[in-house]
């Protein structure tokens, strides 16, 4: 009886977290939203339209990035945002934290990119006969190539279960392996601890 308990209660938690774990997450990013635009938009649609909901939060929000995403797009919005952005680069701390996040942000969001970088590829680590996922970034640095003698590209190893964490390490061009594994899924991979495998 209490291995049919123990049965039912696994099988139920891997339905339930998941599940919690979505909810909670959508609920962080309602609260973010709401945080933001709230206070702007309840008094609007209070005063104009006699109701408002939390959820309205997180469609402005959308709407704004939106907006944000045509205008740096054109000609105009592209160069404001340019000398907006080389002027926030000059912050001190802000210029050592900024360009490396939206290097990331770049990396993660974007398809537009260039030949076999932002792939998904397998490497020896940490050791030989140990195979780790990896994103291929870049190539290495040429004076870092020149002092080893070796082709290098800059890899980045994730960690479980968070992905965004990790270890930069520059391998050998050769010792690469490219693969077709897409971003999504070996996210999908690192999060599990490896539970679930690409397809």
């Amino acid at each position: 009886m209490l291995k049919k308990i123990k049965n039912y209660f696994l099988s139920g938690l891997v339905v339930f977290l998941p599940l919690a774990l979505t909810v909670y997450l959508i609920f962080l990013a309602m609260n973010f939203a709401e945080g933001i635009f709230g206070k702007f938009l309840k008094p609007i649609f209070a005063e104009n339209f006699g109701f408002y909901f939390s959820g309205l939060s997180i469609i402005m929000g959308v709407y704004v990035i939106v907006v944000i995403g045509f205008l740096v797009t054109h000609f105009i919005g592209k160069k404001v945002y340019d000398f907006f952005e080389n002027l926030l680069i000059k912050v001190p701390i802000v210029k050592q934290i900024y360009p490396a996040l939206k290097e990331m942000v770049v990396f993660l969001f974007t398809r537009d990119r260039m030949g076999s970088f932002g792939k998904v590829v397998i490497a020896e680590y940490p050791r030989k006969g140990m195979y780790a996922l990896g994103f291929l970034t870049n190539e290495s640095a040429e004076k870092i190539s020149r002092l080893t003698g070796k082709e290098l590209c800059n890899v980045f190893i994730p960690s479980a279960p968070g992905p965004l964490t990790g270890y930069v390490t520059l391998i050998p061009k050769k010792e690469i392996i490219l693969t077709d594994i897409s971003i999504e899924e070996a996210f999908k991979f690192i999060v599990s601890g490896g539970v679930v495998n690409p397809i």
